[in-house]
């Protein structure tokens, strides 16, 4: 068995030397970095455990945590329910009564825009929530600026990251459902249980390992996410839509202090990995 499988450790060792030449060495070179204070021109100098006893005390960094939670619940949570249940009627009703390829396009408009850039998505997003010209305002008649009220522009993002993430859990979920036996399904309408009830009760467990691992990439996303806040806000405004990423980007270029940004940018790396384990150990449970 040795002998056999010995071959095959060559085939992946392009990807070993990828993984460590592009994730592994940066973040190393990102942790030693949070050590030191460095403006990114000359050397650094070693200010040890600074960088991190500074993020106990600063607001900024724990307020921009709170936001992510938010954004955890539109990115993950809400899509994940919403996917679930789009994806159960698309499969159980749609498909049965329209036809798979009707499905199939319904899927796909969903699906778009994960494929739309988030730069493009994010500036017609802009177009549609300006408080002048804005179509949102103009079709309901209001006089909100969604993006520059801080009371409103977490909420709004929010709002944009459902519409932009659902359509990954549709698609994972419909694949997922395929797979379930429909005799289950026959038995139970036989036994006279409703469309509720099946799919609470056979439906999500039967796909419970595909909600596991979009729960887990969502999250992640979630945790990472970077470009809306860009497009849309800029982390403003004032601070109301910072996340961690938003404010590592500040520290390192517009403030130039490249070890307070790794040490925001090293935090959120461990954030990540922490969830990510909790996540599998939870999924081994389960299985």
């Amino acid at each position: 068995m040795r002998a056999r499988t010995k071959g095959y450790w060559w085939y992946l060792a392009p990807s070993l030397v990828l993984f460590l030449a592009v994730i592994v060495a940066p973040f190393l070179m990102n942790v030693a970095t949070s050590f030191t204070r460095w403006s990114g021109v000359g050397t650094p100098r070693w200010v040890g455990l600074d960088n991190y006893t500074r993020l106990l005390d600063d607001e900024r960094f724990w307020q921009s945590f709170q936001h992510n939670v938010g954004l955890i619940v539109a990115m993950a949570i809400v899509p994940t329910a919403l996917g679930l249940l789009l994806a159960a009627v698309l499969f159980d009703y749609i498909g049965r009564k329209f036809g798979t390829r009707t499905a199939a396009a319904l899927r796909a408009m969903y699906y778009l825009p994960q494929v739309l850039p988030v730069a493009v998505a994010g500036v017609v997003w802009g177009w549609m929530l300006h408080p002048s010209y804005g179509a949102v305002n103009q079709i309901f008649g209001l006089k909100l600026n969604w993006l520059g009220d801080p009371d409103l522009a977490l909420a709004t993002v929010m709002a944009v990251m459902v519409w932009f993430q659902l359509g990954y859990p549709v698609v994972i979920f419909m694949a997922g459902l395929q797979r379930v036996d429909p005799a289950l399904h026959e038995a139970a309408e036989i036994d006279g249980a409703s469309w509720w009830r099946r799919f609470w009760h056979i439906t999500i467990p039967q796909i419970r390992p595909e909600t596991f691992v979009v729960l887990l990439t969502c999250t992640i996303a979630a945790l990472k996410v970077f470009g809306p806040i860009y497009v849309l806000t800029r982390g403003g405004p004032g601070n109301a839509t910072m996340v961690p990423s938003y404010f590592s980007y500040l520290s390192f270029f517009q403030k130039s202090n490249v070890g307070y940004g790794s040490a925001i940018a090293t935090v959120l790396a461990l954030i990540i990995i922490v969830v990510t384990f909790l996540f599998l150990r939870v999924q081994e449970r389960e299985s």
